[in-house]
Formats: structure tokens, C-alpha cells, sequence
């Protein structure tokens, strides 16, 4: 089964942000990724609002929510208590946790699970007690899949972040290798796969390849780079066709 694709619409906010001006619109653009097929929309509101705002949350759940109610809305960032007031407010489907700085230009490495354990397994347990899904983002390594099944997680999500930068298939083997063994490490825990960052139409085959039993890959900067060229919801389907999800 072709895993699951949720749009991160976070540069169509970034973009808009340059202007005062309402367009291009976040919402307006995650209704036709959804109209094309995705199964889902991700969002990473971070304290600086340098793309998504606080204000776009609200808007974009209340859409998804109406028109599309069998999606999912996959909200991630950093359990500060701003965040998390956010995120218990909109009550998405999914909370994906990541290490993020502040300062941070875009998220680069997986949780230390081990010395952030008491935050992590309070945050875990607040947020699924509210009913949501809870997924740990971490790096390719095989001995953090149970660790984050220690403190909750529901979910793990590979940093594909080093897979996804090698521009030959050559260079990407045996970073390919190391998500493969951590995917396979989170299927013996008992935890479901999602898998996020720098992933392209090129790679995705790839990686699905490796791993059958992906559950979820989150693509945004590749996604929304791509709807330059062929638009929003054609963009969409050739990464539904990348995931290998049969596309009319």
C-alpha cells in the first residue's frame, strides 16, 4: 500500500509573507491539494511566524474539517507551551514532535530522546490524552525507535533530510540503508512510519521501495517548488504517482 502524502504548505506562507496581502492564499492552495488527492495537510508554526501564522491554524482546520472531514491536518514544531496552546487548540489528527531551535532555518536532526525524556513523555501523554495521534521525529538510527515508544509515541518520522541531499541514487544507497533499518527497527516496537524532508518526485520511489510499510511522507519545499512548473494539483498527483498510488 502506497503510503499516505500530506502536503507541508508552509512555503506557500513563507511566499504570501513577503507582501502584506492575503494571497498566495494558504487556504485556497491546501483545498485544491486536497482536491487532487492528498491525504492530508502539514503545517510547522514557528514563534517567529516567518510562514505559517498563528492565523492561518484555525482557518486551515475549519477547511479541512467542512470540506474534506475523512483528511487529516498533521501539526509540527517544538512542545514550548506556545506551540502546544496552538496545537491543543486546533486538536489536528497528527502532532509530530521536533527538535527545532527557534533560530532554526528549517528542521536538520532527530530528537536525543534520552536527555529530553521527561519533556517528551509529558508532551506525549498531554497531547494523545486530548485525543491526538503522536509521532517523534528522528534521525536514521536504529536504536531510537524504541526510545520513542518508551516515552508514547505513536509514530516516528524519519529525517530524510541526508537521504534526500544526495543528488545520485548512488550517493543516497546507504543513506538509504541506515532509514531502512530504523523503519524496520519501528515496525518491531509497534510504531507506524511517516518519513519527511527533502523528498522529491526522483527520490520517493526509492525510498518506498525500501520500506513497503511507509506510512506517511510529508513533503513540502520539493511539492510546492514542482507547483511552479505543472501547478498545484497536477504537482500533487505526480507525487501520488511518485508514492505509488495508482493516479487516473
Amino acid at each position: 500500500m502506497a503510503p499516505q502524502l500530506s502536503v507541508n504548505v508552509n512555503a506557500i506562507a513563507h511566499l504570501r509573507n513577503r507582501r502584506d496581502l492575503p494571497w498566495p492564499s494558504v487556504v485556497g492552495l491546501g483545498r485544491i491539494a486536497l482536491e487532487a488527492g492528498a491525504h492530508g495537510l502539514t503545517v510547522h508554526p514557528r514563534p517567529d511566524e516567518r510562514h505559517i501564522r498563528k492565523a492561518d491554524v484555525p482557518e486551515l482546520v475549519a477547511m479541512i474539517r467542512r470540506e474534506f472531514p475523512n483528511r487529516e491536518f498533521n501539526i509540527e514544531g517544538y512542545p514550548a507551551p506556545e506551540f502546544l496552546a496552538v496545537v491543543e487548540a486546533a486538536r489536528p489528527d497528527q502532532v509530530t514532535l521536533v527538535p527545532d531551535d527557534p533560530m532554526q532555518g528549517t528542521s536538520d536532526h532527530g530528537w536525543s530522546i534520552a536527555a529530553n525524556r521527561v519533556l517528551l513523555q509529558d508532551v506525549t501523554a498531554r497531547l494523545k490524552a486530548r485525543g491526538m495521534r503522536v509521532s517523534m521525529f528522528i534521525d536514521a538510527d536504529p536504536t531510537a525507535p524504541a526510545l520513542a515508544k518508551s516515552v508514547g509515541a505513536d509514530r516516528v518520522e524519519l529525517y530524510t533530510g541526508p537521504f534526500g541531499g544526495g543528488l545520485t541514487p548512488q550517493a543516497r544507497t546507504p543513506r538509504l540503508a541506515a532509514l531502512k533499518a530504523t523503519a524496520e527497527a519501528a515496525r518491531a516496537a509497534g510504531l507506524g512510519v511517516n518519513a519527511g524532508h527533502d523528498l522529491t518526485r526522483e527520490n520517493l520511489p526509492e525510498l518506498v521501495a525500501a520500506i513497503p510499510f511507509l506510512a506517511e511522507v510529508s513533503i513540502g519545499h520539493a511539492l510546492i517548488g514542482d507547483a511552479l512548473t505543472f501547478g498545484m494539483a497536477e504537482t500533487v498527483r505526480k507525487f501520488r504517482a511518485a508514492c505509488g498510488e495508482p493516479v487516473a
